[in-house]
């Protein structure tokens, strides 16, 4: 180690190499449950992409490991560090180079925060649509790792969406730029995309060109209450057919109801099962609200409440956004899952999820992107009780393999990193993980890049 970290600060400064085991040990995992982590040898945090292309030089040399990270938001353990690696934190690398509102591009470096370039392109008319729930904290670098979406999905798609283009350190320090400025492009594969959810595991992105859009209207949202699951996801499925484009499409289970009840006296009824809270953005919200209520209605909902304005919009969706922490009050640990099914099978994947609960006699309670089919089930358990552990873990299996049933996906949004690594493999089946593998062994010669992950 000390020749590694002799090496690595020929060309850092000492700030930027840190050796202390008290202070590394803290940059040991991101948020998963069930994921183990290893000891790092060195947590370095660069500010240039001359910083971070000697890093990769050094680490070629030498042969060790390299586990990027942003701020370690992330629910799947890909910022996990592994034994005697160097964790790369590209926090420092925190500027916003360009915002272009001609071309509706920004240039930025891959330790922005997700909402302060939310807030700055907002001065110039424009919107970076991707919102995941940890906004607030996630970085751009980590969501195009994890290819991140959000509430808004169901509207303005995802992450890869809105990358146009990358610079990318590769394993051996050399410097890679894919992808275009322009509105428009085909030239050649589409390397750009390739690196959109890889977890670092093909490259390090040092900067990258992200597509803005206008900024939209003020949104109003409805909530509208359901005797059961079955009637809320038929909602869903009637209001996609009939053609809307809803900004926001979300769905809460009872489970996840009485929770955010219970920790917020909201003073939802008691009956309710399922809670669908839809927006819009439209240039007339209200009318869009009111044909989406009249759906709601028809599918069996028991009371449709439109918003009158921006700050009653607020108030019905405070609802969703306490969802997971009232769900972290009910046991001492959960673990976030995200399954994506097709969503004509919503009502079977919720169902389905409920099943599992009962049978493992856990508490999981599901909040969905309704719109996209993306259902977080939240698996509450004591993390010191053994067994409650053990049948946590086994639940999540089988969540796991309800999805694939249904033709889904075992990740929307949150990747696949440590946790999922097992189901990526049935997912993919025997070809598709053979030549994804061949696909890493081009960018990663030697294996040096967030090893363990993925597969």
């Amino acid at each position: 180690m000390d020749d590694l970290v002799t090496r690595l600060r020929v060309a850092l400064p000492a700030d930027a190499v840190l050796t202390d085991p008290d202070i590394t040990g803290s940059y040991a995992h991101d948020m998963a449950s069930f994921c183990a982590a290893g000891t790092p040898a060195v947590v370095v945090l660069p500010r240039t992409v001359e910083q971070v292309q000697h890093v990769m030089r050094t680490a070629t040399e030498l042969r060790v490991p390299v586990v990027p990270q942003g701020a370690r938001t992330g629910l799947s353990g890909a910022a996990n560090a592994s034994d005697g690696c160097v964790v790369l934190s590209l926090v420092k690398m925190d500027r916003i180079v360009e915002i272009n509102p001609v071309d509706r591009t920004a240039v930025v470096e891959p330790g922005v925060v997700n909402a302060t370039l939310s807030r700055a392109v907002a001065e110039h008319g424009l919107y970076y649509p991707p919102d995941p729930s940890s906004w607030e904290q996630c970085t751009i670098g980590g969501n195009i790792g994890t290819a991140s979406g959000g509430l808004c999905c169901v509207k303005y798609g995802v992450t890869a969406e809105y990358v146009l283009g990358l610079e990318v350190v590769l394993a051996d320090g050399r410097l890679l730029n894919t992808g275009r400025r322009t509105a428009k492009g085909v030239a050649g594969y589409d390397l750009t995309r390739l690196f959109v959810g890889s977890e670092g595991t093909l490259g390090i992105v040092v900067r990258a060109v992200l597509g803005l859009r206008p900024a939209p209207l003020g949104q109003l949202a409805m909530a509208a209450e359901f005797p059961s699951t079955a009637a809320a996801c038929d909602a869903v499925c009637a209001i996609m057919e009939r053609g809307h484009a809803p900004s926001l499409l979300e769905l809460m289970d009872r489970t996840s109801i009485r929770a955010v009840n219970a920790m917020t006296q909201m003073g939802l009824p008691e009956t309710t099962e399922a809670l669908l809270l839809a927006a819009f953005d439209t240039p007339d919200p209200a009318a869009d609200l009111a044909a989406v209520g009249e759906l709601c209605t028809t599918a069996g909902a028991t009371e449709v409440v439109p918003a009158e304005d921006a700050a009653e919009s607020e108030l019905l969706l405070q609802a969703r956004r306490q969802a997971l922490p009232a769900m972290e009050r009910i046991r001492s640990a959960t673990m976030i899952d995200d399954v994506c099914v097709p969503r004509s099978r919503l009502g079977a994947m919720i169902e389905g999820t409920a099943t599992i609960a009962d049978k493992y006699d856990l508490t999981i309670g599901v909040c969905a992107h309704a719109g996209d089919g993306n259902t977080h089930p939240v698996v509450c358990f004591d993390a010191a009780d053994p067994d409650e552990a053990r049948r946590a873990r086994e639940s999540f299996d089988e969540i796991m393999a309800l999805g694939l049933e249904l033709g889904g996906t075992i990740t929307g949004e949150h990747g696949v990193g440590v946790l999922k690594k097992e189901w990526l493999a049935r997912e993919l089946g025997p070809v598709g993980l053979e030549l994804q593998r061949g696909i890493k062994a081009v960018f990663d010669p030697d294996g040096i890049l967030n090893p363990g992950k993925l597969f």
